[in-house]
């Protein structure tokens, strides 16, 4: 077997982890971070930064296909399109 057919079998037997455990590290992380400042607005960068690579990586695994990616996504594709607008990513 080859190496890439080893790390595919280990990541079906590897158990999963939820997204929200991966979000709840980074969010520590970046609260840590801070070190003492403040911010405003976290939940709007907390959207942004969760937002941004979610868009690209589902366009992505879509082939770029507005529609399947916002059906993916779950939203209507105006918003999928008003949104890449907002982030630069048109």
């Amino acid at each position: 077997m080859n190496a890439a057919a080893d790390r595919t079998d280990s990541a079906r037997s590897a158990p999963r982890v939820p997204l929200r455990d991966h979000v709840a590290t980074s969010i520590r992380r970046f609260l840590g971070d801070l070190d003492g400042s403040e911010t405003e607005n976290l939940y709007e960068i907390a959207l942004r930064e969760l937002e941004i690579p979610l868009f690209i990586e589902v366009l992505q695994h879509c082939d770029g296909n507005q529609s399947r990616a916002a059906s993916m996504l779950g939203i209507h594709r105006a918003t999928l399109r008003k949104k890449l607008r907002e982030y630069g990513l048109d």
